[in-house]
């Protein structure tokens, strides 16, 4: 990551990709170090898999964002096209 942001929205938006998902684990992880026992174990890792579920989600869905953005970069291309004969990266 670049840097981080400076929005308030930007802050949210940081906090449910990385830092909530990261805190699930991380609750995982310590509670089984708290009782590192069978039962806890499963527990923990049911934890984990919550915390890795929410980081997946989310990368799913900037996957799912992406892709329209660039269905909507190709819809500009070929309206450019068809206005001026040319693709829009194309030297005359």
């Amino acid at each position: 990551m670049s840097r981080l942001p400076t929005t308030r929205k930007g802050r949210l938006v940081y906090f449910v990709r990385y830092v909530l998902p990261a805190l699930i684990c991380l609750t995982g992880v310590v509670l089984f170090a708290i009782n590192p026992s069978i039962d806890t174990a499963d527990g923990a890792a049911a934890i984990i898999g919550a915390g890795l579920s929410v980081y997946l989600l989310n990368f799913l869905h900037r996957m799912g964002v992406s892709g329209d953005r660039d269905r909507d970069e190709e819809r500009d291309a070929r309206r450019y096209f068809d206005e001026h004969g040319h693709w829009p990266d194309e030297r005359r």
